[in-house]
Formats: structure tokens, C-alpha cells, sequence
């Protein structure tokens, strides 16, 4: 009779812990069942700091929109008597040398940075991803073409070309009273994303386009008669959204950043309307005496350029989470 050996090891009945019933739910089973925008919301949830940013930004945009509403001075109103006087009760951020309240022009300069961040943003979206869509889905020399000019355009100093435009429409904007307010200096900004910051935005939607002309609801489309303007606007713009709203929420920040450099060299808005850049450059003049002028803007920025970074970060890797695995 043969003797057998056992490999039974006694096990108390604690010790071991049940494991959670989604514990091997990984993250696409979890958003496998949503669709595609819902899935992204729920990933962009889990991502505390994209999350804490989105936050800051929607702070920052009611300081910038409601706040001058509830504000009991305008951003040029002068307060005989107030001049340079350092935060208080009054005046949360201070006064400048002319007695204006510096708390509500920060609300302006910060309404007018992000309107020209939004405004230069829609501009590079609709140029770039209409011109990206025709060079990807025609190929080919036309391909060939339009990628050259779009190195021609990387290859032209913006700043410089700001400073030109600027100098060029001084004198015919100069007689339109409704333009005076917002200077030749915004208006040189918008012209140049016009013109040059689409290629970016160009190239990557041009990227998506080539990998989306060859899915066969494209093929099915184009073999129904589709039109190529069609094809663009019905299969592949909206296939590249998601691509899209990320590039532009990075877009966001390097406009504002470049209209308060302008306007810290006083090529930016006219006075007495504020920007962000342009309180900085008047705060240089007492930085010494009164560095809260300083101190107040520039903490603007960096929180607006800072947060629309980390949540365009975020919202990229909602969006596209292949991007971030690899």
C-alpha cells in the first residue's frame, strides 16, 4: 500500500482580507460601458491637480468678470487723497500714484488677459484645424505644399512682426474711437495668431486626419459621393476634437503670456485701460517704495499661466490616455 505524502498546510480562517469587488477593474472596464466624452470627464476627476487648477481657473474668472461688478470704484477713477497708500480695508490691493484702486484694475487686467487668451486660442483652433484637415486628407503634393509654407511661417519672428503690424495700424486705428480703448497693440496680437500661431495646431490636426482617412467610415463615405469639405466637416473635425480642446487649452497660457510681455514693454493695451503686463511695468517705477503693485499682478499671471498648463496637462490625458501610458 502505497504511502502519500500531504502538502496541506493548516490556514487560520483570518488569515487573509477579501478583496474589493472592482479590484480587478482596471481603468478601460471602468469607463468601457460610458461614452467617450463621459469616460474623460471621469478619468479628468481623478486627476487631483488638473482638477485643483480647473478650480483656480474658474476663481479667476469670476475675480475677473464679477468682480468689478461688486467693486465700489472703476479701474480709472482717480481718489483725490488716496494715492500710493498700501493695502487696507479700503483698498484690498493698495493704491497706484494716481489714487486708483488697484484690486479692481487687476480685475480688468485679468478680464482683458483672458479674453485675449480665449480670442487667440479660437482664432489658432479655426485656422489651424482647417487648414491641417485639407493638407491630411488631399496628401499627396498638395501635402507636400502646404507643410512647406507651414515651415516658411515657423520660421518668422512673431515678436517682431507684432511690433511691425503695431507700428502699421497705429495711424488708421487712431480714427476709430471704438478700437482706441483696446490699442493697436491687442490688435497686432490677434493678427499675428492669425497669421503664424495656426501651425502648430495644423500639424497636429494634419497628423490625425492621415491616420482617420483611412477608417472605413471614411473609406464608406467617400465611395458614397461625399465632398471633401464633407468629409471634413461631418467625419474628421469632429473625430479630432478631443485633440483639438487640449491643444487649445495649451494655446491659452502662451497668449496670455505673450500679451503681457507686449504690454509690460507698453506695446499692449492703451492707457488708461489695465492689463496685467502693463500694471507690472508701471509697478517698476516704485518697486522699491511699493512692491505690492508688483506683487498682487504677477502673482496673477503665474497662477493663470501656471493652472492652464497643469489642467491642459490633465484634460490631454483625459482625452487621450494612450498618450499618457506611453
Amino acid at each position: 500500500m502505497k504511502n502519500y505524502i500531504s502538502l496541506q498546510v493548516p490556514v487560520e480562517k483570518d488569515a487573509f482580507d477579501r478583496l474589493p469587488a472592482d479590484f480587478y477593474q482596471d481603468e478601460e472596464k471602468d469607463t468601457s460601458a460610458v461614452g467617450y466624452w463621459k469616460a474623460a470627464w471621469l478619468r479628468l476627476k481623478k486627476n487631483r491637480i488638473a482638477m485643483t487648477a480647473l478650480v483656480i481657473i474658474l476663481l479667476i474668472t469670476l475675480f475677473a468678470v464679477v468682480g468689478p461688478l461688486l467693486s465700489p470704484y472703476t479701474y480709472d477713477q482717480q481718489v483725490h487723497g488716496d494715492e500710493n497708500l498700501f493695502p487696507c480695508a479700503a483698498h484690498p490691493f493698495g493704491t497706484d500714484r494716481l489714487g486708483r484702486d488697484l484690486m479692481v484694475r487687476c480685475m480688468i487686467g485679468t478680464r482683458i488677459s483672458l479674453l485675449v487668451g480665449v480670442v487667440s486660442a479660437f482664432i489658432v483652433m479655426v485656422i489651424g484645424s482647417i487648414y491641417g484637415a485639407i493638407s491630411g486628407l488631399c496628401g499627396g503634393k498638395v501635402d507636400l505644399v502646404m507643410m512647406r509654407v507651414v515651415d516658411v511661417i515657423y520660421s518668422v519672428p512673431e515678436i517682431l512682426l507684432i511690433v511691425v503690424i503695431k507700428l502699421v495700424i497705429d495711424e488708421p486705428l487712431s480714427h476709430v474711437a471704438a478700437l482706441q480703448k483696446i490699442g493697436s497693440g491687442l490688435i497686432a496680437i490677434f493678427i499675428v495668431y492669425g497669421c503664424l500661431y495656426w501651425v502648430g495646431m495644423a500639424r497636429i490636426v494634419r497628423g490625425q486626419v492621415m491616420q482617420l482617412k483611412e477608417m472605413e467610415y471614411v473609406t464608406a463615405a467617400n465611395a458614397l459621393g461625399a465632398k471633401r469639405s464633407e468629409l471634413i466637416r461631418e467625419h474628421l473635425i469632429p473625430n479630432c476634437i478631443g485633440q483639438l480642446i487640449a491643444t487649445v487649452m495649451m494655446q491659452i497660457p502662451s497668449a496670455i503670456f505673450t500679451e503681457a510681455f507686449l504690454s509690460f514693454l507698453g506695446m499692449g493695451v492703451s492707457a488708461p485701460m489695465a492689463s496685467l503686463g502693463s500694471l507690472t511695468s508701471d509697478a517698476l517705477s516704485g518697486l522699491t517704495v511699493a512692491p505690492y503693485r508688483m506683487i498682487f499682478p504677477a502673482v496673477i499671471i503665474s497662477l493663470i499661466i501656471l493652472s492652464f498648463n497643469l489642467f491642459g496637462d490633465g484634460l490631454r490625458d483625459a482625452l487621450d490616455p494612450k498618450m499618457k501610458k506611453s
